[in-house]
């Protein structure tokens, strides 16, 4: 006979049983639930489009590559553009425009995710969007303002400005242009829809400096700083600045979206030097030849004043009113920037140098080489510097005081302005050569001219050659140039006299002629024709011996080589008669 469960354990199973079941169908359903995962992964719902591309069901990185093919020609075609009533077209590399493939794809939903929503989304959902479209700002700022130009017209901006002491203005008058916002938002809209066109409209563009600006200006500063002088006063004087002169120290210039007065500082600076004149200005002290010998002429102290007080009240006193227009300028006294006592300290002392030269009458060479002494007088050089005879000379020009004379150009003479210079080089590089200062850069004549001491003569041509010697001495050296003008019946005399301390007692030695060449003979028809009678080239040293002032022994030397070209002998003959017409 067999014995029943009690009703507890009957209960028991059944409810295992139960859970069981239970837990079947859960695990069912998940695995239902992760196969529908599977399936949708990070793909797009299945319904969506891209601006009329189907790329639904697809992953995201296969989407992408979907919607760029599907998208390439339209993406790449010219965009139809109408300005103002007027059909042109752009590109859109020109305007800026392209199309984001991977940002529109996700704004089409894709992405995975174990969420409900999104598995509910992908296989019940997708949409007709349009593509994300980026916009190179660059670019397209730079097509709204092609396209503008090309139709509108620039706002004219209002000016106000001075001329000779006087107002003038410009009156801003509107332009017309497109508006950048409409621009973009037009093209935008128009690129990757076939057959549309961005459709745009001129609109007003106002100056940024409008009337009432530039009556402004007027009113507070332009009318105002022309209307009166201003006065400078200093501790021993005063100076007006009128306002056709100060003026050009002046300008109005736009600042946000107003104009607003400037001034020149370098402008206005010379302005003031110049009213305050040279009688305030410090003389720096210098060395001269008085009743023969070598003097230091005392610095004199002039009147300085700090341009910076200056430059801080000149805008307000230009547009101050009458009665208000001065200003007192705190002077102070302005030290010569080479004193009495470093003038002292170059030891200028004693002649250490002298040499004459003479040459015959023309007129020509008495007006050059005169001038070119004057010059040249009264040259301080300090230790360590250097003279260049062109730079201390200038360009022989007429306006410098020199004339037409004649010079050597390519073997022969020939006339120009400041012929004869060359003889105020040739006296003072001997002057240079007997007074042992450094030959930095000399060049002889291309052929021997015989009133020069042969090898230690020297020549200039502006731009070109040059004389330069360094004073290469502890002390200063003065330079004293003297000419006697020639006569129809007397030389005329170049003399060139170094002072300073003596360093050297110089002696000098001259070679025999050698590699003698002959002269050539050329026959010339130009009208610029000078006969000559020629002679022959050659070689030639000069020595220059170094002594200590006082002692006997050689410290050093230095060597000299010249070569001569032959001087041609010039046959000259009637020029070629012109045929008649």
């Amino acid at each position: 006979m067999f014995e029943t469960q009690p009703a507890a354990a009957k209960e028991k199973a059944g409810a295992r049983v139960v859970t069981l079941l239970l837990l079947g169908l859960v695990l069912l359903a998940g695995g239902a639930y992760a196969l529908l995962h599977e399936m949708a992964g990070d793909k797009v719902p299945r319904r969506t489009t891209i601006s009329g591309v189907d790329i639904g069901g697809q992953r995201q990185d296969r989407a992408a590559v979907v919607l760029e093919r599907g998208l390439a020609e339209r993406a790449a075609a010219p965009i139809n553009v109408s300005v103002n009533g007027q059909p042109s077209t752009v590109t859109p590399a020109e305007a800026g425009l392209a199309v984001d493939y991977e940002a529109s794809v996700a704004d089409a939903g894709g992405g995975d995710s174990w969420s409900p929503a999104r598995l509910w989304d992908y296989y019940t959902g997708g949409d007709g969007l349009e593509a994300k479209v980026t916009v190179d700002e660059t670019a397209m700022t730079t097509l709204v303002d092609t396209l503008g130009s090309e139709v509108g017209a620039k706002a004219r901006e209002g000016k106000v400005k001075f001329k000779n002491g006087e107002v003038k203005t410009r009156q801003p008058r509107t332009g017309t242009g497109l508006d950048p916002t409409a621009v973009r938002d037009a093209l935008t809209g128009a690129y990757l829809d076939e057959g549309a066109s961005a459709e745009v409209e001129l609109v007003d563009v106002q100056p940024e400096i409008d009337a009432a600006d530039v009556q402004q200006a007027l009113t507070t500063f332009a009318n105002p700083a022309v209307s009166e002088p201003v006065t400078l006063t200093f501790d021993s004087s005063t100076i007006k600045l009128l306002p056709r002169n100060y003026t050009e120290a002046l300008s109005m210039v736009p600042a946000d979206g107003v104009l607003v007065p400037q001034l020149d500082a370098a402008k206005l600076a010379e302005l003031v030097q110049t009213r305050v004149g040279a009688a305030d200005a410090p003389v720096d002290a210098t060395v001269a030849l008085v009743d023969g010998s070598p003097k230091v002429i005392p610095d004199k102290p002039g009147v300085s004043f700090d341009e910076a007080q200056i430059d801080a009240a000149f805008l307000g006193l230009a547009a101050a009113p009458p009665g208000q227009r001065s200003l007192a300028v705190t002077a102070t006294v302005a030290e010569a920037g080479f004193t009495t006592k470093m003038a002292r300290q170059l030891e200028i002392k004693d002649r250490v140098s002298t040499f004459t030269t003479y040459y015959p009458y023309a007129e020509y060479r008495n007006v050059n080489i005169g001038r070119a002494a004057e010059l040249v007088d009264g040259t301080v050089l300090k230790p360590g510097e250097t003279f260049s005879l062109n730079d201390t000379v200038g360009e022989r020009t007429a306006a410098n005081g020199f004339t037409e004379g004649f010079i050597i150009s390519n073997g022969i003479f020939k006339e120009d302005l400041g012929g004869g210079v060359s003889q105020m080089a040739t006296t003072t590089f001997n002057a240079m050569f007997f007074a042992g200062l450094k030959d930095v850069e000399h060049k002889p004549h291309s052929f021997y001219i015989d009133r020069y001491p042969v090898g230690r003569e020297a020549t200039v041509a502006w731009g070109a050659i040059d004389l330069k010697f360094q004073n290469d001495t502890p002390y200063g050296v003065l330079v004293h140039a003297n000419v006697t003008p020639a006569t129809s019946s007397s030389s005329g005399v170049v003399t060139v006299s170094m002072y300073s301390t003596k360093t050297w007692d110089i002696t000098t030695s001259t070679s025999d002629r050698y590699n003698l060449t002959p002269e050539k003979t050329r026959t010339l028809n130009t009208e610029d024709c000078y006969p000559n009678d020629g002679y022959g080239g050659f070689e030639v040293d000069v020595k220059r011996f170094f002594r200590k002032p006082g002692q006997s022994a050689l410290d050093h030397s230095e060597n000299f080589n010249t070569t001569y070209t032959p001087s041609d002998t010039v046959i000259c003959k009637p020029p070629p008669e012109t045929p008649s017409p």
